[in-house]
């Protein structure tokens, strides 16, 4: 989704909720609601290399890969769905518990030496892209802090954490009879992350929308770490979001 579709979506929703009645269904009124969410993902990886990431890789057979120029995470769009359980602390205070399936494939990208021409799957001259599979059942918990109501509009900001599990089949994950230079980079099934983001509460006549753009990284290393040439090179990968999302309430 594109800047501009996004400026066109915001400009939309502002226009609606300015003819809009500001009963909003009531839900700010209640100790407990409910309602559903989609929402846009970009994901990446924060890579830490290890001190040796240039050097080619060999095994007990001789050379195996050549030397690595560089190593990137370009960002890849997913999408996910969800609910929303929203507890009334306060006024201005709302513990937000928002579950959801994302699907967020993220991709590494392995620049080898200039002019070499690599005889594998997915490569592009020296320049090789592995992708990593991922369905993710997330579970984010926070805590949301809200503007006082003007009109129909309320700005908010939130923080809090997300613990998600990957429940993609073991089958797409299974790398045991690949060739060498075809095996897979794999990622923990378990992450923690911290979020943070902003957002607007808009009213209508029966409901509540909320666009909300909000950003997470992992605390904890995601690399599943083998020994193959494309896992070896890697230290570290924290895994980076930013999503958009809608929820209706």
């Amino acid at each position: 989704m594109s800047k501009r579709s996004l400026l066109v979506i915001f400009i939309l929703f502002f226009r609606l909720a300015a003819f809009a009645q500001n009963w909003g269904g009531g839900v700010d009124d209640e100790y407990l609601h409910f309602g559903f969410g989609f929402h846009y993902i970009s994901s990446d990886y924060k890579i830490y290399k290890q001190t040796s990431w240039r050097n080619p890789y060999f095994d007990e057979n001789g050379l195996v890969a050549d030397s690595l120029y560089s190593i990137s995470s370009p960002a890849s769009t997913g999408f996910g769905i969800g609910f929303v359980s929203d507890l009334r602390l306060g006024e201005n205070v709302n513990l937000r518990f928002t579950p959801s399936l994302a699907f967020t494939d993220r991709f590494l990208n392995y620049q080898y030496r200039p002019g070499l021409v690599l005889d594998v799957p997915n490569a592009i001259g020296s320049l090789l892209q592995k992708r990593v599979q991922a369905t993710m059942v997330d579970f984010p918990i926070g805590i949301k802090l809200k503007s006082d109501r003007r009109n129909n509009f309320r700005a908010y900001m939130l923080g809090g954490i997300k613990y998600s599990m990957d429940i993609i089949s073991k089958k797409k994950t299974d790398d045991s009879d690949f060739p060498f230079l075809e095996k897979l980079v794999k990622n923990k099934s378990t992450i923690l992350s911290y979020e943070a983001g902003i957002g607007l509460d808009l009213y209508f006549e029966f409901f509540k929308l909320s666009p909300e753009l909000k950003l997470s990284n992992s605390f904890n290393n995601v690399l599943k770490p083998e020994k193959h040439p494309y896992s070896t090179p890697l230290d570290r990968l924290f895994l980076r979001n930013v999503q958009f999302s809608l929820y209706f309430e």
